[in-house]
């Protein structure tokens, strides 16, 4: 095993004082190993690969040619400009802009609640906490991320919302505050977890060097470790947000079924996940135009949220920072 070790030791170290690994690997260059087990584990990795990217191409495609349907009755300019959403009825008027109105106003309440709150707890287990502290306060935040959404949406209900109307009698039972501030809670261990891993990557050497020159600690974290990791930190805000605009059971319950364009935080809401429960939840007889108005949202949404996830790749790739 020893003279295992020392051989393949030397020849490495032949290969880098060379400077030619041809003449010290005989296949160097050549086509990999066409054994079965290599084949084998080849094919498998790459159809595991494939069938991903199948499943959700099949879910798009489902989305897509459903939608469809509802455009060739419904005008898709009514449908992307129109401001009132009423798919009830004999005169059906579905305009989207009232549920992506609602839709917002959580992601943006959320985020306002989320960022800060997980951003700063990211900098202080990494910067500030003793590491008993990081190995006691990580696991507590993260148990956040395992809570069912089901169970924040009660807790809106029944502790966020009178609370709430305590402080200001015109808070309505549904109303989007209580869903913002449940969905950002939600959203926190995202954005903790994400932003610490990228504050965690910048190297010990680039802090050092910082407290050399004489800064103080508020100065390295705030001018040297955070500008270094700020790729992965925007990528964390930018994802939590999309993931506010994917949040179903909490706003269904927290904030109502009332779409409407005002933008009042102690008024009942309606986003785009909430009416696709509410009307799968009902007797929507299948191959109706209500029946087809659940995939036109789901596409919607899934466009919406592509498009934030594209954006965080985006930032990813333009400013990470890579170390040697």
């Amino acid at each position: 095993m020893v003279e295992n070790k020392e051989s393949s030791g030397n020849l490495l170290t032949q290969a880098v004082s060379c400077g030619d690994r041809s003449k010290v690997f005989s296949r160097f260059g050549q086509r990999p190993s066409y054994s079965f087990k290599e084949r084998a584990i080849r094919y498998t990795l790459r159809s595991f690969s494939w069938t991903t990217i199948g499943v959700t191409l099949f879910i798009v495609s489902i989305l897509f040619w459903d939608a469809i349907e509802l455009f060739r009755q419904y005008s898709l300019f009514d449908f992307l400009t129109g401001t009132k959403w009423e798919p009830f009825g004999e005169s059906k008027k579905l305009g989207i802009l009232p549920l992506v109105s609602g839709t917002l106003m959580i992601a943006i309440g959320a985020s306002l609640i989320s960022l800060p709150l997980g951003f700063g707890t990211a900098v202080y287990l990494t910067q500030y906490a003793s590491k008993q502290m990081d190995s006691l306060m990580t696991p507590i935040i993260e148990i956040l991320s395992g809570i069912p959404t089901v169970v924040f949406g009660y807790f809106a209900l029944f502790a966020v919302t009178p609370f709430l109307q305590k402080l200001n009698g015109n808070v309505e039972l549904f109303n989007a505050t209580s869903a913002s501030i449940v969905v950002g809670i939600s959203c926190i261990p995202l954005v903790s977890s994400i932003s610490a891993e990228a504050i965690r990557a910048v190297p010990l050497s680039i802090r050092n060097a910082a407290y050399a020159v004489g800064m103080n600690k508020f100065n390295v974290v705030t001018k040297v470790i955070v500008p270094s990791a700020i790729s992965g930190i925007i990528a964390s805000f930018i994802l939590a947000f999309a993931r506010a605009v994917g949040e179903t059971m909490a706003v269904t319950l927290a904030a109502g079924a009332s779409p409407n364009m005002e933008w009042n935080y102690f008024i009942g809401i309606q986003t785009m996940t909430a009416f696709i429960v509410q009307i799968s939840l009902g007797d929507t007889p299948a191959g109706s135009m209500e029946y087809y108005t659940i995939y036109a949202v789901g596409l919607m949404l899934f466009l919406i949220t592509f498009i934030f996830n594209m954006i965080a790749t985006t930032i990813i790739k333009r400013y990470r920072e890579i170390y040697k």
